[in-house]
């Protein structure tokens, strides 16, 4: 998989709750969940996002509660993959689960600018910043982690293995 898009890029420690706010839970519905994407941490984000746009954070991106409502919300809105410094284990074991992609590059976090256009190799673990020129690593999920991804999910996943 490969993806291209605009970067947004947010700081260390956002939490669930400025991913999706708590006061948004009722619902599963990605599309109702992209409505509130990220507002608590920059309220036009929900308006600005394209698909296959990108974000980039620093260190502990997705830490606090327990929820699949966070990765949920940015499928919704569109948004092709993650890369951060490092991600909460919670979300990280959430967005593998709901087929979100992420990738850890400390390197590439650091450098990454707000409105750089990023190339994104899943499978490698490459990352190309089309704006400067340079590209870094991240470490590839194993092919069985890929497959997750791939089919949506974990669940998505489990059900093509039974057929």
């Amino acid at each position: 998989m490969r993806f291209t898009g605009k970067v947004y890029k947010f700081g260390n420690n956002i939490d669930t709750d400025a991913i999706i706010p708590a006061r948004y839970l009722n619902t599963f519905d990605p599309q109702e969940l992209a409505r509130h994407c990220m507002e608590d941490a920059d309220a036009d984000f929900p308006n600005k996002v394209k698909p296959g746009d990108i974000i980039v954070a620093e260190k502990n991106f997705g830490c606090g509660s327990s929820r699949e409502h966070a990765p949920i919300a940015i499928i919704g809105a569109g948004v092709s993959c993650v890369i951060a410094h490092s991600f909460a284990r919670i979300f990280y074991r959430n967005a593998i689960n709901t087929g979100l992609p992420i990738l850890e590059s400390p390197e590439a976090a650091e450098a990454i600018n707000e409105g750089d256009e990023l190339e994104v190799e899943l499978e490698t673990g490459r990352i190309h910043n089309l704006r400067t020129g340079e590209i870094y690593q991240a470490a590839p999920f194993p092919d069985f982690m890929q497959g997750i991804i791939a089919k949506g999910g974990l669940i998505n996943y489990v059900k093509d293995k039974e057929q």
